[in-house]
């Protein structure tokens, strides 16, 4: 009885290995249709970024006109000058209105991310008898207008005695948001339990579970949670409009507000300090966007795949 000897693959010649590299090469070189809507897809890409970056270039320009230029449209000024800068920082405290919505924002931001984390993990982890009622109590309060809770909430931080600080702008975190709640617990529940009850059984408490293993594995969530926060809390004029009254705890938007009713309507008709100051006040957004941008991205792509 013979036994069949395995075939033996045989080495193409170089030619042949050549020519089908080429073929694969020729295959997957862009054609003269697909190269097209490439370069209709960056032609309106390209024209949507130049809309929408066109007003901050024109706010960076008009920065640097004087007075009588400052609405010419031109986005390279005539007679440049850095004067504005320099009567800003001495007509309004600028530096203290940063380091009052610096404070705020960072305090706002840590605050509503950790408080979040903790009740969106407590909806998704534990199985108790009415969660889902208890869950959709918490996104009904997002139906509510805040102009419902507007005086309420006043009137407790006025007896409380913080009418006036900066407090009532960021200790209302410290019970969580409804949407950073929904947010951080659908991207909990998209997490596999296995780690969770291995470390339970190894003798981990909940408190261990969440700070060491839940919280490590859905910080691109708690990124997106924490960008967002800055960005509200950086831009909120409506409470700062409501609870502060001096102007050295004014924080950005709140003492823009007071530069626009002295220099701009109704006052002295100052444009050029009024763009000097919005500059001022947008930089460093872009700056913590930048640093953030690559931690929003992946955090917006891997929450939107979770549940």
């Amino acid at each position: 009885m013979t036994v069949a000897q395995p075939r033996l693959a045989t080495a193409q010649p170089p030619a042949v290995v050549a020519d089908e590299a080429e073929r694969v090469v020729e295959h997957r070189r862009p054609t003269g249709r697909r190269r097209a809507k490439q370069l209709a897809v960056y032609a309106t890409l390209t024209v949507f970024a130049v809309i929408f970056t066109y007003p901050f270039l024109w706010l960076v320009s008009a920065s640097f006109k004087p007075r009588s230029d400052v609405f010419d449209n031109l986005l390279i000024p005539k007679n440049f000058t850095v004067e504005n800068y320099v009567q800003i920082w001495a007509e309004a405290p600028i530096g203290v209105w940063l380091i009052n919505s610096a404070i705020v924002t960072a305090l706002a931001a840590v605050t509503v991310t950790v408080s979040s984390a903790m009740v969106a993990w407590g909806f998704a982890y534990f199985r108790f008898r009415g969660r889902n009622a208890l869950f959709a109590l918490v996104l009904a309060t997002m139906m509510l207008p805040g102009a419902v809770t507007m005086i309420p909430t006043f009137l407790i931080w006025n007896g409380l005695g913080q009418t006036g600080t900066l407090t009532p702008l960021w200790a209302g975190n410290l019970f969580g948001s409804a949407f950073y709640i929904f947010l951080l617990r659908q991207f909990f529940l998209g997490l596999p339990r296995d780690p969770f009850e291995a470390a339970r059984i190894d003798g981990a408490g909940n408190w261990r579970i969440f700070w060491n293993i839940a919280l490590p594995l859905c910080r691109p969530a708690l990124a997106v949670t924490f960008l967002f926060e800055v960005q509200a809390a950086w831009t909120d004029l409506l409470r700062p409009l409501i609870y502060l009254r001096d102007a050295d705890t004014f924080t950005i938007p709140r003492g823009l507000k007071a530069l626009l009713d002295q220099f701009g309507f109704g006052g002295e008709w100052h444009w050029e300090l009024i763009v000097t100051a919005s500059v001022i006040t947008t930089v460093p957004m872009i700056i913590i966007f930048f640093l953030g941008q690559r931690q929003f991205v992946d955090g917006v792509a891997t929450t939107g795949s979770k549940g």
